[in-house]
């Protein structure tokens, strides 16, 4: 333990709803554990912290300039839009996020969003169980269009960890993926697979699938012109982050036909506000921002955010996300 540095979990609660304990962390310095933090409280719980550890709390530049103490940011999620990392730096703090922990707990999330699009599971168990099946008389009946996935085109627009897996998966499903990256990448050795403009991938896919990351550049990027590309009856799902959708275009493509379905694992604001145009639109699929959450991921989060305050500490910083700003005069 390391007597003189001070550390404060400002939201522990999401990581560890009493499964994930955070005793590797608290063993590093004098630790607070905070389950959740309202914003007028962030620099009150964090202003004499040396390692602030944020999942969804905003550090912005006005918070970061009432935190002198800060030393190291460490960011329990792969995003770190929460904090200003220009301002971070330009203060010579490190931020580091958690590259790569939740590739399989997202992926195999988004395939189960898909099959329930597709299939409505859920929906026809349900209908069993308040006697549709005995009213219907048959062996069988199905309620909603039951659609297979082989032969069908899959977009996946950002194809990092997590995204290169759903398309790994997609094919797997007998699928054929188009992929858009903003920068060259190692494509699948695949015949079904090829990269494409973003235009292309909207106008030539089935399903289209969100996995980059929010920048200052692609907020609401997926809006009414691109969504009317898409072929009539296609399917759309976000797992990466809401402010990345138009909604109230979104939900015009789904309460217009011209989209038979979305699954959102993210909104722009969480929890959704009652005003949100989704809650409301026909086919929305809409879970709680949980494709992360799954235990193995979830160990994996607190692990190896255990090595970069440990790194930190030892002065080597690992998964630094704002090295440009570092170098950068205050």
């Amino acid at each position: 333990m390391n007597e003189t540095t001070s550390l404060v979990v400002l939201d522990g609660a999401t990581l560890n709803p009493g499964d994930n304990p955070w005793d590797e962390v608290a063993a590093l310095g004098h630790f607070a554990l905070h389950e959740a933090t309202p914003p007028h409280l962030t620099v009150e719980r964090a202003k004499n912290a040396d390692v602030v550890i944020t999942n969804k709390i905003r550090l912005t530049q006005e918070v970061l300039a009432e935190l002198p103490a800060c030393r190291f940011i460490a960011v329990t999620a792969t995003g770190y839009d929460v904090v200003d990392v220009a301002a971070a730096g330009r203060r010579s703090i490190p931020v580091s996020n958690v590259p790569g922990y939740g590739t399989e707990s997202v992926a195999q999330f988004v395939m189960a969003q898909l099959l329930a699009l597709c299939r409505r599971v859920e929906r026809h168990d349900i209908l069993v169980r308040e006697g549709e099946w005995n009213r219907r008389a048959e062996f069988t009946f199905w309620d909603t269009p039951q659609v297979e996935l082989a032969g069908k085109t899959m977009g996946v627009v950002g194809f990092g960890g997590i995204g290169r897996r759903v398309a790994e998966l997609a094919l797997a499903f007998g699928m054929r993926v188009l992929a858009h990256a903003p920068r060259p990448k190692e494509p699948l050795n695949s015949p079904l697979f090829a990269f494409a403009g973003l235009d292309e991938l909207f106008a030539s896919t089935d399903v289209v699938s969100l996995h980059c990351p929010l920048t200052g550049d692609n907020e609401a990027f997926v809006d009414r012109r691109l969504l009317r590309l898409m072929r009539p009856g296609g399917y759309f799902i976000n797992t990466a982050r809401g402010r990345l959708v138009n909604e109230a275009d979104l939900a015009w493509s789904l309460d217009s036909d011209h989209l038979a379905g979305a699954a959102l694992d993210v909104l722009s604001a969480e929890p959704p506000e009652a005003s949100n145009p989704l809650l409301a639109a026909k086919n929305c699929l809409i879970t709680p921002h949980m494709a992360w959450a799954s235990l193995t991921a979830r160990r994996k989060l607190m692990a190896i955010t255990v090595a970069n305050i440990r790194g930190f500490l030892a002065g080597q910083p690992q998964n630094v996300v704002n090295g440009d700003f570092l170098t950068q005069s205050p």
